[in-house]
């Protein structure tokens, strides 16, 4: 037996191992506008980001994507990951956040809840920002991580175009769910150009 034919089971040992170290390392991305430096005409937030996934693999990996996100989309926020007394709470709940193997494709969901409140409590707007996205398996592709930056930008988009509709805190009321970034299924928007870092 050749030394090929002998490391190549081992190969796919692998890579079965670091399939199942959790989703793929998403690319970065930012959603700046200068007209809107933090949501809701704050200067401070807390920001909580909530693992509600049925297998919580690579929890941290998944949050911080998420949270640099949100934080690079709004540079003029003093972000918290503990609570603070006196500012207002963003916490998003990560339903799903994965892409999956299916023949010739990838097919790729990320799903999580956005829910503003203010520092007593009153919630300001709640919306859900899901988005699928189906990849074809292409040769000498990181599909997985391609499928999963997809639909990841895509939620991320939503949910900065959502917490971008806040109205000034003085003075507002509570508002209902923003029809606009409710979930659709099977599609992935035009993204416009986002900041985005390295593979």
């Amino acid at each position: 037996m050749t030394r090929t034919a002998l490391l190549r089971p081992i190969a796919l040992l692998l890579a079965a191992l670091a399939a199942s170290c959790g989703p793929a390392t998403v690319r970065p991305a930012s959603y700046s506008d200068p007209a809107t430096p933090c949501p809701g005409g704050q200067s401070r937030w807390n920001l909580e980001i909530l693992d509600q996934r049925a297998e919580r693999d690579a929890t941290e990996k998944m949050t911080a994507a998420i949270r640099n996100g949100i934080q690079s989309s709004f540079t003029g926020c003093r972000w918290s990951a503990s609570p603070e007394a006196g500012a207002g709470t963003i916490t998003i709940e990560v339903h799903r956040f994965a892409s999956v193997h299916d023949v010739e494709s990838w097919e790729a969901a990320v799903e999580w809840s956005v829910r503003a409140t203010t520092a007593e409590g009153r919630t300001l707007t709640e919306f859900e920002a899901n988005e699928e996205v189906s990849r074809l398996n292409y040769r000498g592709s990181d599909n997985e991580k391609e499928s999963l930056t997809q639909a990841f930008q895509a939620s991320l988009e939503r949910t900065i175009k959502g917490l971008r509709a806040l109205p000034s805190l003085s003075g507002s009321r509570a508002l209902p769910a923003i029809e606009a970034f409710r979930p659709r299924q099977g599609t992935a928007p035009s993204l416009e150009a986002p900041g985005r870092g390295g593979t």
